[in-house]
């Protein structure tokens, strides 16, 4: 045990960003994949993560660097290209571009793609090996055990499955024996363990960290670094019978992209600031890596920040796992657009715990927190400015306004800023739809129809801005999450399709939009999405007045189904097309129905339909038909100023040839039928909850 060792290391900075921002340089890296199949959402995840963390320190102004790549050597390649009849390079190389059109596709800014079949990785690598080998870390011995070909790892019998199952894949492992040089892994446990006691933050979140004290303080067996069943790999430079192992050729890549030993990038960039990875491969950064790099002399990565999973029913998303479940993410880009994609990924994973994929979590995330929340942020801001102040940014007089949504802007990128530092990106997340929701409700709170009819132009001009202003802000504090919608959002609220924030705290400083600036409302940011999305219909036949029951949806979308009892007609996905389930709903299901209140400023008969009425309502600055079937008991001229209550995120639907773009609200007892109202004025478009 060559403890005296320790003393050789270089001195370690704190490990986490904010070291790495106090140099001006930020260093991050994804796993490096294995190319035996394209990637599924597990790995899109990662690497989404990782790219979000790099475009935030980008515009903090640190001088940044993302790497990437694949892992292309190995047994479990050789294999699959020898049974598809090519060649080991033939077989992965469409593998390669195609992750590389995927990364494309999400917009990851990675600064570097490594492929360990390049030359200046392969030299690299056996620089490494013969080092080491000098050294006296690696000899050569005879290796025994259990070994999982989809791992490319061997484990104990304590370590498998019932049956002999690999932990990880589920998969039947081999007993194999064979010629082998060895890294001398034992001497470096007392070196490790110190090192992780001196620097908490090596190791997070810090869950992993305890895994893997406790792994090391079990003892740690010297590692086989060689193997001689398979061919393709790097040869071991004194002994080309031998091909070098996955720990050392693949875990090698941080440093050999940035030129080891003596290259530019590795002199500015290196250590890594984190090593963002699944938890599965945790020991193999957190104990191999580290110990690999003392033995070579050289700096230890800052953080290895070991992720949750992906689950699907409680299982691991992979494409190697024994009935594993693998989920397209090319697919789902192409069906709901690269943003919800990215969105839903970066707020799913808890901070260092598992998140569950279903495609339905997706759907609800885009429909109620970009649609409902950030989306009609959006809308009701821009509509508000068009109908009240000729669609201009107004100039408020200095002392109008309040401050509110200025010091909770401030609050917010304080917070996420903090939560960056320590790598929650779902906290991060929170923090700015925290303040979304601020918005939202200060635009409640404050009335802005209200002032326009008092007369309280100042005020008004003042309200307007300042939530027209906490949107921009918005889009600038999304920009490392978000890659298109920052652009549209600046673009509707008039700063033009060219506008990007000099930086991140220029991007924040209170008062950038430019007074006279004309916003722009050609369709919403983020339009609703349902799930089995039901063929467009058109619902005239057989309209009735209203379904029968104690409380009913008087008007919606697609022809309302009489059912006692029920609440709408609508279900709880508001998708319009039936009565409302029996039984129990949850409060999730509950909370996709977005409920708001309507000011009525025309009423008419329907054209083709005498027990139809039409409506023009105001939703709070945005202005909606809906086709309600109350003819029978409401006369147009009853309905002019009166405020009402409407499903406002229902699928529009064409009724007796008249679009209707929501559902009004109404109570029945079999005498008559009232529309839901309010028991004491409140402004238009206020959501209810």
């Amino acid at each position: 045990m060559a403890g005296s060792s320790a003393t050789q290391f270089p001195a370690q900075e704190p490990a986490g960003s904010q070291a790495g921002r106090g140099r001006g340089r930020f260093y991050i890296t994804t796993p490096i994949y294995y190319p035996n199949d394209r990637l599924h959402i597990g790995h899109t995840y990662t690497t989404v993560a990782a790219d979000a963390l790099a475009r935030y320190h980008r515009l903090r102004g640190d001088e940044t660097w993302l790497l990437t790549g694949t892992d292309e050597h190995g047994q479990k390649i050789e294999r699959a290209a020898r049974q598809a009849g090519k060649e080991p390079l033939e077989y992965i190389d469409p593998i390669v571009e195609a992750t590389r059109q995927l990364w494309q596709r999400l917009h990851i800014s990675y600064d570097d793609f490594i492929r360990t079949t390049e030359p200046r990785h392969k030299a690299r690598v056996q620089q490494i090996f013969q080092r080491l080998y000098d050294k006296g870390d690696i000899y050569k011995g005879v290796y025994e055990g259990l070994y999982c070909t989809a791992c490319e790892a061997y484990y104990t019998e304590a370590e498998l499955l019932d049956g002999g199952r690999c932990p990880v894949h589920e998969t039947p492992v081999e007993r194999l024996q064979e010629e082998s040089y060895f890294f001398r892994l034992s001497r470096y446990a007392e070196p490790l363990l110190e090192h992780i006691e001196r620097h908490p933050g090596f190791i997070q979140p810090p869950s992993r960290r305890n895994e893997v004290i406790a792994f090391i303080r079990q003892g740690l067996q010297d590692l086989s670094v060689s193997r001689t069943s398979f061919r393709w790999g790097i040869p071991v430079p004194f002994d080309p019978d031998h091909v070098i192992y996955v720990w050392i050729d693949a875990l090698a890549n941080y440093i050999t992209a940035l030129g080891w030993p003596d290259g530019e990038l590795y002199r500015r960039f290196w250590p890594a600031d984190v090593h963002l990875i699944g938890k599965d491969i945790l020991r193999f950064h957190a104990i191999i890596w580290p110990a690999l790099l003392m033995a070579l002399g050289e700096p230890l990565p800052r953080c290895v920040y070991g992720h949750g999973w992906l689950l699907i029913d409680g299982g691991k998303i992979g494409k190697s796992r024994a009935g594993g479940q693998v989920i397209d993410p090319v697919q789902l880009i192409e069906k709901y657009g690269v943003d919800p994609v990215r969105y839903f990924l970066l707020r799913e994973v808890p901070f260092g715990d598992d998140g569950s994929y279903s495609e339905e979590a997706l759907v609800r995330r885009l429909n109620t927190d970009l649609a409902n929340d950030l989306g009609n942020l959006a809308w009701r801001t821009t509509g508000m400015i068009q109908r009240f102040l000729d669609g201009r940014i107004p100039r408020p007089p200095a002392g109008a306004s309040d401050g509110v949504l200025a010091a909770a802007a401030r609050e917010t990128a304080a917070r996420v800023e903090q939560a960056l530092d320590r790598f929650d990106l779902p906290a991060a997340l929170q923090a700015i739809w925290d303040l979304i929701g601020r918005a939202n409700k200060y635009i409640d709170e404050q009335a802005p129809w209200a002032l326009r009819r008092e007369g309280r132009q100042d005020r008004l001009e003042a309200v307007l801005y300042d939530v027209a202003e906490t949107a921009r802000v918005v889009g600038v504090l999304l920009s490392p999450f978000l890659v298109e919608t920052p652009a549209r959002l600046w673009t509707q609220l008039g700063l033009g399709p060219d506008y990007r924030p000099a930086g991140w705290q220029q991007g924040l400083e209170w008062g950038q939009l430019p007074a006279g600036a004309r916003v722009v409302r050609d369709q919403p940011l983020f339009p609703r999405i349902e799930l089995d999305e039901p063929a467009a219909r058109e619902a005239g036949d057989g309209v009735t007045a209203a379904p029968a029951g104690p409380a009913v949806a008087a008007a919606a979308g697609t022809k309302p189904t009489p059912q006692a009892g029920t609440a709408a007609a609508a279900g709880p996905a508001g998708a319009g097309g039936g009565a409302a389930p029996a039984g129990q709903v949850t409060i999730e299901e509950f909370g996709r129905i977005e409920l708001r209140t309507a000011r009525v400023i025309h009423a008419e008969k329907h054209p083709r339909a005498d027990r139809l009425l039409r409506l023009e309502v105001d939703l709070g600055g945005e202005r909606r038909q809906i086709v309600a079937g109350i003819a029978a008991h409401y006369r147009p001229e009853e309905l002019v100023g009166k405020t009402i209550v409407v499903v406002a995120n229902l699928k529009p639907a064409v009724i007796r040839g008249v679009e209707s773009q929501g559902m009004v609200l109404a109570a029945e007892d079999g005498q008559g039928l009232a529309l839901l109202t309010t028991d004491r004025p409140i402004g238009e478009g206020s959501r209810i909850r």
